[in-house]
C-alpha cells in the first residue's frame, strides 16, 4: 500500500486484460525450437548441458565411456578440485572433524590445506564472522521479511555500503569480500529469521553472538536455538549437508548466474545477490521444501505406511496428477544431470538414518526409503526417461533439516550458506579467466511489421 492507503498488490481487471496480451503475443511454437535446434534449458534430450565454459572447481559425472567409445549412464560422482567428495567426507568423518571450512579452502584456493593452513583459515573465518555495529537493529530488525532469502539478499546489498572498496574487482579484494560474506551468511540468515519470527509470530527475541571457535555448522545451531545447545551428531550432519551443497559445477542455475553477472564487471555483492535470486526458485534451491510438503501430504493420506500396495497407489496418483499438488511430480526424484544415482544422496542417506535413530523418527525414515524405491520404479514404468531416475540430495535434506528443528523458512537460506563457497570460487575463476561478457544468442522469430501511425490503428 502507498501513503494514501491504495493497495497496489491487487490484480485489477485492467491488469488481467493486459496480461492476456502477454499470453497472446509471447507464445513461441515448439516446432520452431525443433526447427532451429534450440537446446531448451541449455540441455539436450539426454539432459546433457550445452558446453558454455571451462572450470577446474568441480566435476559432476553421470556417464562413462566404454572401450568402443559409447557413453553409458553410471553411478553419479562429484569431484571438488579433482577430489572425490565421498572420499573427502569419509576422511574428515574418520578423523572426527568438521569439513565445511576445509572444503571452502579447497574450492577457493585449488588445493587441500595442511593442518596449519586449515587452522589459520578457520581462525580467519571466525574473525570475519561478525557484522557491522547496529546492523542487526537498523537493517535486519526494522523491516523483517517473511521471505528470508529476500531478507538476506537485502542485507548483502546493504553491506556494500559498509565496504570502502566495494567496487574493487582485484583478486585480493574479491577474496577478502568472499571470505567475509562466507562468514557472515549464517548470521544474516538466522538473524533475519529471528526478526521475522519475532515480528510475525511473537515471543521472545534471543540473539546469540557467534563463537569464533565453532565451525559454521555449530554456529548455525548455536545462533538459532534459544539455549544455544546441540548434540555432536546434529552438528556433524549439518556440516555434511553444507559440504554436499557447497558446489555442484559451473552449469547449475545459480552458479552459472554468478559467471554471467561476474563477466559484466559488477561488484561482489551484486553478484552474490544475483545468485541468491536464482537459488531461491523452487526448481533450484527451494526443491527440498517441496519434498517436505509432499511427505506431509503422503503421511496424511496413506493410512498404513507399511502397506506397500497402499503407498504405491498413492504415489501413482501423484504421478498421474491426481494427488498432492497435481503437477505429476514426485519431488526429490530425478536430476538434470545424474541418472543412476546422485552421490550426494548416496553419501547422505547413511547419516540421515543415524540421525533418525537419535531423534526416534525411524518410521519416517523407513517411509522415505520406501518412497525412494517405489517412486523410481513407477517413474521408470510410466515416463519416457532417457537417462534413468534416482533420488537427489533434496529428497533427504529436508528431512534432515526437520529433524534438526530448522524452520521451513531457513531451508533455502541454509543452502545459500553452503553454496556461497562455490559461487565465490566461480566468481574468482571467472575474473581470472574471462575476457568477454557472457552473451549467448537468441534467434528472433517474429515477422517484421510495417509501422502504422497512431491515429490509423
Amino acid at each position: 500500500m502507498d501513503l494514501e492507503g491504495r493497495d497496489f498488490s491487487q490484480v485489477t481487471p485492467e491488469i488481467e486484460e493486459l496480461s492476456l496480451k502477454c499470453r497472446e503475443n509471447n507464445r513461441i511454437s515448439s516446432d520452431l525450437y525443433d526447427k532451429y535446434e534450440v537446446k531448451r534449458g541449455l540441455r539436450d534430450l539426454n539432459g546433457k548441458g550445452v558446453l558454455t565454459g571451462l572450470t577446474e572447481i568441480s566435476e559432476v559425472k553421470s556417464t562413462e565411456v566404454d572401450e568402443n567409445g559409447v557413453s553409458h549412464p553410471c553411478d553419479g560422482k562429484l569431484y571438488y578440485r579433482g577430489y572425490d567428495v565421498e572420499e573427502i567426507i569419509a576422511g574428515f568423518t574418520k578423523d572426527k572433524r568438521y569439513g565445511f571450512e576445509e572444503i571452502t579452502y579447497l574450492l577457493l584456493f585449488g588445493e587441500m590445506p595442511n593442518e596449519q593452513q586449515l587452522k589459520d583459515f578457520t581462525a580467519l573465518l571466525g574473525n570475519y564472522r561478525c557484522i557491522p555495529p547496529n546492523f542487526v537493529r537498523d537493517i535486519i530488525m526494522k523491516k523483517p521479511s517473511r521471505d528470508i532469502m529476500n531478507a538476506v539478499a537485502r542485507s548483502v546489498l546493504m553491506l556494500y555500503s559498509y565496504d570502502d572498496k566495494a567496487d574493487d574487482t582485484s583478486i585480493p579484494n574479491v577474496v577478502r569480500q568472499s571470505l567475509q560474506l562466507i562468514s557472515q551468511f549464517p548470521l544474516l540468515a538466522v538473524y533475519s529469521y529471528q526478526a521475522y519470527k519475532h515480528s510475525h509470530i511473537g515471543g521472545s527475541l534471543i540473539i546469540h553472538e557467534p563463537d569464533p571457535n565453532m565451525s559454521t555448522a555449530e554456529n548455525i545451531l548455536h545462533l538459532l536455538r534459544d539455549d544455544g545447545k546441540f548434540t555432536e551428531l546434529e552438528a556433524k550432519i549439518l556440516d555434511i549437508a553444507l559440504v554436499l551443497h557447497a558446489e555442484h559445477g559451473g552449469g547449475n542455475n545459480s552458479t552459472f548466474t554468478a559467471h554471467v553477472v561476474t563477466s559484466s564487471g559488477t561488484d561482489t555483492y551484486s553478484t552474490i545477490v544475483s545468485s541468491m535470486a536464482s537459488l531461491k526458485g523452487p526448481k533450484h534451491g527451494g526443491a527440498n521444501l517441496k519434498v517436505v510438503k509432499m511427505f506431509e501430504d503422503i503421511k496424511s493420506n496413506v493410512k498404513n505406511w507399511d502397506d506397500e500396495a497402499e503407498l504405491t497407489a498413492y504415489l501413482d496418483a501423484i504421478l498421474n496428477k491426481q494427488a498432492f499438488d497435481k503437477t505429476g511430480l514426485i519431488y526429490g526424484m530425478g536430476h538434470a544431470v545424474y541418472s543412476l544415482s546422485d552421490p550426494r544422496a548416496r553419501v547422505f542417506k547413511g547419516f540421515v538414518e543415524a540421525l533418525s535413530v537419535e531423534k526416534h523418527r525411524e518410521k519416517e525414515y523407513k517411509l522415505m526409503a520406501d518412497v525412494e524405491r517405489i517412486a523410481a520404479q513407477l517413474i521408470a514404468k510410466e515416463r519416457k526417461i532417457y537417462k534413468g531416475v534416482s533420488a537427489n540430495v533434496d529428497f533427504y535434506s529436508g528431512f534432515v533439516y526437520s529433524m534438526l528443528g530448522l524452520p521451513h523458512e531457513l531451508y533455502t537460506p541454509i543452502f545459500a550458506v553452503a553454496r556461497i563457497s562455490g559461487w565465490s570460487a566461480h566468481r574468482i575463476e571467472e575474473l581470472i579467466n574471462c575476457g568477454k561478457i557472457i552473451r549467448p544468442a537468441y534467434k528472433n522469430v517474429c515477422p517484421h511489421n510495417e509501422y502504422v501511425p497512431l491515429k490509423e490503428r
